[in-house]
C-alpha cells in the first residue's frame, strides 16, 4: 500500500490536492513529534545580546572581554559585585559598614508604603542598601571603593547612601587610602524627601575633609548618573572619568521634554559631549 504523503510546498501556497505541481520538499507526517520530555531547552544566563549593535555572545565571552561588547565596545551595567570581581585583586575585599539600613522615618506611601519596599528588595536580594562600600588592592595598591546598584530603587541617594559615604571618607582619612566612587543612579531617593537632599551637602563636606588630608577623590561616571548624585560628589572629583555612552546631567530627556515642551536631544547628556564640554577629565575608550 502506498504510504500518503504531504505536499509541504502545496500547503504553504494552499494548494492542496493539485497533482501537477512537484513539490521540493516532502514530508511523510504532519505534526512535531518530539515529546515534551525531549526537548532541551537553553539555560538562561548562557546568552546575551548587546543592546548597542545586536551583537549575541555567551556570557562567559562577555565576562573575558570585562563586560565590554566586543563588536562595538559597548560598555554593559554592571552591578557592585561585577566592578569589585574586575577592580579588585583576585576579587578579594573587604566590606565595610554592613550593618546599616534604611528606615521609613516618614511612613513614605507612593505605590506602595516604603517600608514594603524596601522589605521586598531585602528578601529578594543581598543588597542592604543602594550602596557598598569595600577596601582592597587594586595592582597592589589598597584603595577604597563605593559601587552602587541600580537594582536597589535606582541607586537613589538617602540617608544610609550619604552615611556610608561618609564613613567611607573618614575610614580613608584615618588609613591614607585613596577613594574611589563608582556612580549610577537615577537621582536623590523621593521617598526620603529632605532627608535625601541633605546628603548632597554632607558628602560634598566630607569631599572638603578628604581633600584638606591630600588624598585623592575619583568619580567614575557610568550609565545613568543623574539628579542629586551628579549634582554632588559625582562631579566633584579630582578626577571624574565616565565609561563612553554614559548617560549623565542633572534630569533626563523625558523630564526635560516634559518641562519644558521640546525634544532634548540625548547626545547632550552623553559622557562623550560632557568629556568635550570639560566636565569630565576622560571618557574610557577600553576595558576597565
Amino acid at each position: 500500500m502506498a504510504e500518503e504523503i504531504e505536499d509541504f510546498d502545496a500547503d504553504l501556497a494552499g494548494e492542496q490536492g493539485k497533482d501537477q505541481k512537484t513539490g521540493w520538499f516532502r514530508r511523510i507526517k504532519k505534526g512535531i513529534l518530539t515529546k515534551t520530555s525531549e526537548k532541551k531547552e537553553t539555560q538562561e544566563g548562557l546568552w546575551t545580546k548587546c543592546p548597542e549593535c545586536n551583537y549575541i555572545s555567551t556570557f562567559a565571552e562577555l565576562k573575558e572581554q570585562l563586560y565590554v561588547c566586543p563588536k562595538c565596545e559597548y560598555h554593559h551595567r554592571l552591578n557592585s559585585f561585577q566592578y569589585y570581581e574586575v577592580l579588585f585583586d583576585n576579587n578579594e575585599y573587604e566590606e565595610l559598614f554592613t550593618n546599616i539600613k534604611s528606615k521609613d522615618l516618614l511612613g513614605f506611601t507612593d505605590l506602595k508604603p516604603y517600608k514594603k519596599r524596601l522589605e521586598d528588595i531585602w528578601s529578594n536580594t543581598s543588597l542592604n542598601d543602594s550602596v557598598r562600600v569595600a577596601v582592597g588592592k587594586v595592582d597592589g595598591e589598597k584603595i577604597v571603593i563605593a559601587a552602587m546598584d541600580f537594582e536597589f530603587i535606582g541607586g537613589s541617594l538617602g540617608s544610609v547612601m550619604g552615611e556610608k559615604f561618609a564613613r567611607a571618607v573618614d575610614y580613608c582619612i584615618k588609613h591614607k587610602l585613596p577613594y574611589m566612587m563608582i556612580n549610577k543612579s537615577g537621582g536623590a531617593r523621593m521617598m526620603e524627601s529632605a532627608f535625601s537632599l541633605m546628603q548632597m551637602a554632607k558628602t560634598s563636606g566630607k569631599l572638603s575633609q578628604l581633600s584638606d588630608a591630600k588624598l585623592p577623590y575619583i568619580s567614575l561616571l557610568t550609565d545613568p548618573t543623574f539628579g542629586g548624585v551628579s549634582a554632588s560628589f559625582a562631579m566633584l572629583g579630582d578626577l571624574n572619568i565616565a565609561e563612553p555612552g554614559a548617560l549623565i546631567g542633572f534630569a533626563g530627556p523625558r523630564v526635560i521634554k516634559e518641562t519644558i515642551k521640546k525634544i532634548f536631544l540625548t547626545v547632550f547628556s552623553e559622557a562623550n559631549f560632557c568629556w568635550s564640554m570639560a566636565f569630565l577629565i576622560s571618557s574610557l575608550t577600553e576595558k576597565i
